[in-house]
């Protein structure tokens, strides 16, 4: 049986081609922080960044599938380089909040275009990441304050996290279906 012809690619598309990259990117990002936090001793900050990193993972799962399921080319491609090193526990958590605002403005930006080109499906998709970014600012920020707040007192933030942020957190409803199902 052979394959239907692939659709051609909209403005949207390849932005969101680039967004998978983008959210990849993200995870191994996240998993750079964790383990920077689990190589010091700091088991709750390193779970949290873990658990991230699988969520970011899970993101750019729902966007393959969005474009499968569309009958549309999907190029998985390398990442972008992270930064591993850093020289504070501050750092990697400030790392995460501007990275979470980049991410923000670029599902902006794919909203704009979905909407600006008429592709009310492309729109109607990218809904769930627009408001899951609220979440995900939301949550950095809240997690660097209580860094910048807690100083050099560090059981004061795996505390918090153990008590604020534990566990994974449900996926909210209306998310899309990932590649893999879920995996």
């Amino acid at each position: 049986m052979t394959q239907p012809a692939a659709k051609a690619p909209s403005e949207f598309h390849a932005l969101l081609q680039q967004q998978i990259r983008n959210e990849f990117t993200a995870s191994q990002q996240y998993i750079a922080v964790a383990v920077y936090f689990d190589s010091h001793a700091l088991p709750q900050l390193a779970r949290r960044f873990y658990s991230q990193a699988a969520e970011e993972r899970g993101h750019a799962m729902m966007m393959i599938q969005y474009l499968i399921d569309n009958n549309l080319e999907v190029k998985v491609t390398g990442i972008d380089d992270v930064v591993t090193d850093f020289d504070s526990v501050r750092a990697p958590v400030a790392l995460a909040v501007e990275r979470e605002r980049a991410v923000t403005e670029q599902i902006t930006k794919l909203a704009r275009t979905a909407r600006e080109s008429g592709d009310y499906l492309g729109e109607r998709f990218i809904q769930w990441f627009l408001e899951e970014q609220v979440e995900e600012v939301s949550d950095m920020h809240t997690l660097l304050t209580i860094v910048e707040r807690a100083g050099d007192n560090l059981f004061d933030i795996e505390d918090f996290i153990a008590r604020e942020m534990s566990g994974n957190a449900p996926v909210r409803p209306g998310a899309p279906k990932r590649a893999g199902g879920g995996v």
